[in-house]
């Protein structure tokens, strides 16, 4: 797992492990968005492994698949997800790329 701290509030990361949730609640990110649709790569874990961990960890978790260019509604849910969560938030996805697109275009 190789988190990229954006700045306080944000870091984005690619994939992550069902097994990866308890460092993340560790490092004290307090939300996790997904911006990878299910089942984009083989072996992927679904959003729902790492969903049903993050709950018990006491993370929230919101899936935002993006593929292609960003859209208002994914603009609209991230900025939900960021009002509904109370610290630090992770976006992962292949690359971490997606997750990083989805904060820039939201500040």
């Amino acid at each position: 797992m190789a988190i990229q701290k954006i700045d306080d509030s944000f870091a984005q990361s690619p994939q992550i492990q069902p097994d990866d949730v308890r460092l993340i609640a560790e490092a004290g990110y307090k939300g996790i968005v997904c911006a990878r649709p299910d089942n984009e790569d083989p072996n992927q874990p679904s959003f729902a492994d790492i969903a049903e961990v993050a709950e018990r960890f006491g993370i929230k978790a919101f899936h935002i698949p993006v593929s292609g260019h960003l859209t208002e509604g994914q603009l609209i849910r991230f900025e939900q997800a960021r009002a509904e969560t109370d610290g630090p938030i992770l976006g992962y996805c292949r690359s971490g790329g997606r997750a990083g697109s989805l904060y820039a275009a939201s500040l």
